[in-house]
């Protein structure tokens, strides 16, 4: 291997080993949801709320919040059955950046209610900001 790509290895198993793509992604996905007009302060102040949460346990900052997944369960549930299809609840989750493309979710054959879908969104949430 010539050293150029060593390197590129190397940068590699750095952004994985301390899960920097998944952390840009989120504070992305913080910014498309809040838009704040001074975006350096805001992800200044998010980086900050977030060191904060891991060191005294309290709430991790998260764009969804109650309102947001009912809004969203209640956008894939258009027939107002109470529940939507794991395929709509898998491709939720990927789209909220919550679950990779390449994890693989297992269909237990039970429907997704409004409370298991906010259940799931608000546990994967968690563990996506204490991973970081």
């Amino acid at each position: 291997m010539n050293a150029s790509g060593h390197r590129e290895l190397q940068a590699k198993e750095y952004l994985e080993k301390h899960q920097i793509m998944e952390l840009l992604s989120q504070l992305t996905s913080f910014l498309l949801f809040d838009r704040p007009k001074k975006p350096r302060e805001y992800l200044i102040s998010l980086l900050e709320r977030l060191r904060i949460a891991k060191i005294t346990s309290v709430a991790y900052p998260y764009f969804m919040d109650n309102s947001n997944i009912v809004s969203m369960f209640e956008m894939m549930d258009s027939s107002g059955r109470g529940c939507i299809s794991f395929v709509q609840y898998k491709e939720a989750l990927k789209n909220l950046g919550l679950c990779t493309a390449n994890e693989i979710l297992h269909d237990d054959g039970h429907i997704i209610t409004l409370d298991k879908f906010r259940d799931e969104v608000n546990r994967r949430m968690k563990e996506t900001w204490s991973s970081f």
